[in-house]
């Protein structure tokens, strides 16, 4: 027969990204269709999501681009972006990301779509990695402990302040900060600050900092190198503070602690920073891991993850997350952090960086811009420059009086930024990437016409270094051999591949976690993320150069208002839980505004995401429980009477619709307009939105405020547990608080919540790209895909675990887009608990759902519309398996302290032990189905032992003996 061709316009499918993304086919559908029951998935959708939430209009979206298109698109609006050689510094540096880490961890789905590191034994890896980077972190400080990463340098500064109130003996409500610390850092310290009726003292001089040293205050903070560059010594200032029984904080530079005196040695309590320059891009403010490390009295208040060293069921060294409990979804309103996302994938290449390096590699980077610095300062001082005398390391502070204008300018039109001070002055910061040619270039802008300009060739032999020699460290670093051994590029890509492979990621299997949105992060959204027109900007450059970057804020910015029916969106916050804060910064700001200060109360369901009081409490605001029904739902009884008794001061409620509970509640618009009646704003977290969008705005049916997260609904990847970026979302009379950022010449009512005017702007080209393919019709596909995926899950698990919530608009029993399976009776039938089902999905190649939240010994599933009927259907067997298995142990075929799901999961090792004492076979450890056999995830460890792990808490690298 002769080929027959499709009419042009099939074939030319600008929305070939649509099936690439979703995984379910249309035969797959329709088979699922009929096991949930449902005739149609329009007939699906009309009895799952309530009709009186019904969007009022599509979304109005650019039709979908193809992969190839919309990457063209992107790469036009990169090329507006301006790459001029950057020596602003404040915080931002050039560097070199080797290419083996680059390859293969930033631009690896292995380590990118990785999950936070709660299940330990599928998560040895990532930890691991994270080990070396607190032990980076402790030997470069001088620290006793530090934490897993923070979310940049700013936040952790404001987090370190609130770490030190609640440690140190002071009662004061003072906070000293040196003026010569990052402005973006003072920034966002007096943001923090504020609701908690913190004063926050800046000094003006450092004749005001000793001064202000005399008074009272609960801590001090100073940035070591100043911001200007300069080298202070310290360490009369630590006595001052402790005897006021205050505590110190340092903001540090990990590269210029190679060789100066770190904080540890000269008494600071708390140490904070940013590892940027350890091989992370620029990419105009983030994201970057920041990191905190502090005194060993304050570590069971230390803020953030802790990857503490346990061992295992074995008796083998294991790695897990440490003191758990301090995590702000256990201590909700007790919370005194609510850091809930890290920086996991950056902190894994700063550690990798070090790993390479090593301390010898380090040290002559270190020294090499030591030098560059030196090389550079007596240069400029014989082409009479003024350059301010002061020890330094990377950073020259020049006085430049009334020509500050024309350099800087003459600088740009050179192809070079430099840092421009408000009292005429200008600095010059080098770092990693600064060549000959570049100090050549430097000299050359600064000379006069006709000068002669220094040569390279009088400072061959060496300089002598601006570091005072009283403050050159001498101590060691780093001597642990993981960072002494993987120096030659074919054992660093061994070891990464080594460590990747004893964790289970994205790009093994499902990962079905509720709550958290484990899609697709698609090749395409992730390609641009590196490349050098977003990669390799400061974020403080003038704003000219920064035109893509606007284009991109601005459109993606306008697709999440059509997404949520909002007027107003900003992408500063760089994580959920800092969008969550700000959103309620500015309701509290709204409030004042209006006279209304005395509005500090916030209702929050008993079913809501732990972050939510945690951020409340840090707004400053007193939260107030309210009950749920027997179904989950918010008891609109209890919150009337709540509303009623807390009229007058009523700031706001906070929801998550879709509940936590995997439920459309039917009386949602009920609820936000009972609140607007009693005066209060309704917060509606936006963790669900990947059951709404294209079917229901929150923006549309009552919410004040949401949060979104782009790296659950929006497709950036987790990484581990960070990189996250949380979008604050608001309607029109909130717009004016949104968050702002003075230093890049946008302020607002509420300040900055984070360090760069756009947080974490280099990963946003991945939801850009993301909502660029889908287009509007493909977008609200991929949230009624989620809907009947998790629904199928339910209707075919329902025999084996009864779904714990359930609705529909005709109590049909459905789900949104996850669903609550049931164990508890287990507990008494078999002494089989929820993590007993989770350590054994590990035998079968899954990550586990979502534990004991929000309902303790339970099982939350969120399989996404990404993955294919063929997964969804091996994970269901799965779970039906170990239903068996639990049948096994009711029947008394099995002991209920030695069976399959409480000795898993099973090691290798375990297996080939010549003593098997277990009334199950090795096979059925191993294999428990067929299919096992042909594709195996070995889990490197064996359970891990939780409450040994904290009793004994250890947190940096092992002892070369544990390793033998």
């Amino acid at each position: 027969m002769p080929m027959s061709f499709a009419p042009l316009a099939a074939l030319e499918n600008t929305a070939e990204f649509l099936p690439r993304h979703i995984g379910i086919a249309a035969a797959d559908e329709a088979h699922m269709l009929s096991v949930v029951g449902a005739a149609s998935r329009r007939a699906l959708i009309d009895a799952t999501v309530p009709r009186s939430i019904a969007r009022s209009r599509p979304m109005e979206l650019p039709a979908p681009a193809s992969e190839a298109q919309a990457l063209a698109e992107l790469k036009a609006m990169a090329a507006k972006n301006q790459v001029l050689k950057s020596f602003i510094g404040q915080g931002y540096y050039g560097t070199h990301t080797p290419g083996v880490i680059l390859r293969n961890v930033l631009e690896n789905p292995a380590w990118y779509t990785a999950y936070t590191p709660y299940q330990a034994e599928i998560s040895q890896g990532r930890m691991e990695a994270l080990i070396n980077f607190q032990t980076m972190v402790c030997d470069l400080t001088a620290m006793q402990i530090a934490n897993a990463s923070m979310l940049d340098e700013a936040t952790a500064a404001a987090e370190a302040m609130a770490l030190a109130k609640r440690s140190v003996k002071s009662q004061s409500q003072r906070f000293i900060v040196s003026g010569d610390t990052h402005p973006q850092t003072i920034e966002v310290i007096q943001t923090r600050a504020a609701p908690f009726g913190i004063e926050v003292v800046v000094t003006a001089s450092p004749q005001a900092w000793a001064d202000a040293l005399d008074g009272d205050y609960f801590a001090a903070l100073a940035q070591y190198p100043a911001s200007s560059g300069r080298i202070d010594d310290l360490r009369a200032d630590v006595t001052k503070v402790h005897a006021r029984q205050a505590a110190f904080i340092a903001a540090a530079d990990l590269l210029a602690l190679t060789l100066i005196t770190p904080p540890g040695e000269w008494g600071a309590d708390i140490v904070v920073g940013c590892t940027q320059r350890f091989g992370m891009p620029m990419g105009a403010g983030g994201p970057h891991a920041a990191y905190m490390a502090c005194r060993d009295e304050f570590k069971r208040s230390l803020p953030g993850r802790l990857v503490g060293v346990s061992v295992d069921a074995h008796g083998d060294p294991a790695y897990r997350l440490a003191l758990q409990t301090r995590e702000q979804h256990i201590r909700r309103e007790k919370a005194t952090s609510n850091i809930c996302t890290a920086q996991v994938l950056p902190a894994v290449v700063a550690s990798m960086y070090a790993v390479y390096h090593g301390p010898m590699g380090l040290q002559r980077i270190a020294q090499r811009v030591a030098s560059f610095t030196a090389v550079l300062a007596q240069g400029l001082a014989q082409l009479g420059v003024k350059v301010r005398a002061q020890g330094c390391f990377d950073t020259l502070y020049l006085e430049t009086d009334e020509a500050t204008e024309l350099i800087a300018n003459s600088a740009v039109s050179a192809g070079v930024n430099l840092r421009n001070h408000s009292n005429n002055a200008l600095s010059i910061a080098l770092d990693e990437t600064t060549t000959r040619a570049d100090i050549a270039l430097l000299w050359q802008i600064f000379a006069a016409e006709g000068q002669t300009l220094p040569t390279f060739e009088a400072f061959e032999r060496g300089v002598k270094p601006l570091i005072p020699a009283a403050l050159r460290r001498t101590s060691t670093y780093l001597t642990h051999p993981v960072f002494n051994t993987h120096h030659s590029e074919t054992a660093m890509l061994r070891y990464i591949r080594q460590l990747s492979d004893k964790d289970l990621a994205l790009d093994r299997s499902m990962i079905p976690l509720g709550s958290c949105t484990m899609k697709l992060n698609a090749t395409s959204e992730m390609i641009p993320i590196t490349w050098p027109e977003f990669a390799h900007i400061h974020p403080f450059a003038p704003a000219d150069q920064l035109q893509g970057y606007h284009e991109l804020d601005a459109q993606l910015r306008a697709w999440l208002c059509e997404a949520t029916g909002y007027a107003a969106v900003s992408l500063q916050p760089n994580a959920g839980s800092q969008g969550e804060y700000a959103g309620l910064l500015a309701i509290k700001a709204y409030h004042d505004a209006q006279g209304a200060s005395h509005r500090h109360i916030c209702l929050i369901p008993a079913s809501a995401h732990g972050t939510n009081p945690a951020s409340a409490q840090m707004a400053g605001m007193e939260v107030v429980v309210t009950a749920c029904d027997a179904r989950g739902n918010v008891d609109m009884a209890d919150l009337q009477a709540k509303c009623e008794q807390y009229s007058q001061h009523l700031a706001c409620v906070m929801i998550t619709y879709p509940s936590t509970h995997g439920v459309f509640e039917a009386q949602v618009k009920e609820l936000c307009a009972l609140v607007h009646q009693h005066g209060g704003r309704v917060y509606v977290d936006g963790a669900n939105m990947n059951a709404l969008v294209g079917l229901a705005a929150p923006g549309e049916f009552g919410g004040d405020v949401s949060h979104l997260n782009l790296h659950k609904t929006f497709c950036i990847p987790h990484g581990g547990g960070g990189p996250g970026v949380g979008p604050v979302c608001v309607v029109a009379d909130l717009a004016p608080y949104l968050p702002g950022h003075a230093t890049a010449g946008r302020e607002s009512g509420v300040g900055a919540v984070s360090a760069a005017p756009l947080g974490n702007a280099a990963v946003l080209p991945i939801s850009w790209m993301y909502i660029r393919m889908m287009g509007a019709v493909g977008l609200q596909q991929a949230t009624e895909i989620a809907i009947l995926s998790a629904n199928y899950i339910s209707a075919r698990l329902k025999k084996h675990y009864p779904t714990l919530y359930a609705g529909g608009t005709d109590n049909s029993g459905h789900v949104a887009h996850e669903c609550i399976l049931d164990l508890r009776a287990f507990k008494d039938s078999s002494g089989v608990m929820a993590e007993d089902v989770a350590k054994r999905l590990m035998d079968y190649g899954f990550h586990a759902p979502t534990l004991s939240f929000p309902v303790p010994n339970t099982l939350m599933v969120e399989p996404t519309e990404s993955e294919s009927l063929h997964e969804i259907d091996r994970f269901i067997d799965a779970m039906i398996a170990i239903r068996a298995e639990i049948a096994q142990i009711e029947n008394g075929t099995w002991p209920q302290d030695n069976n399959p799901l409480k000795n898993a999961p099973h090691t290798a090792a375990s297996l080939l032990e010549d003593d098997w004492d277990r009334p199950y076979s090795r096979a059925l450890a191993a294999y428990p189905v067929a299919a096992l056999r042909q594709h195996k995830y070995w889990s490197p460890v064996g359970r891990v032992d939780n409450v040994y792990g904290d009793r004994n808490l250890f947190c940096s690298c092992l002892p070369v003996h544990s390793n033998d």
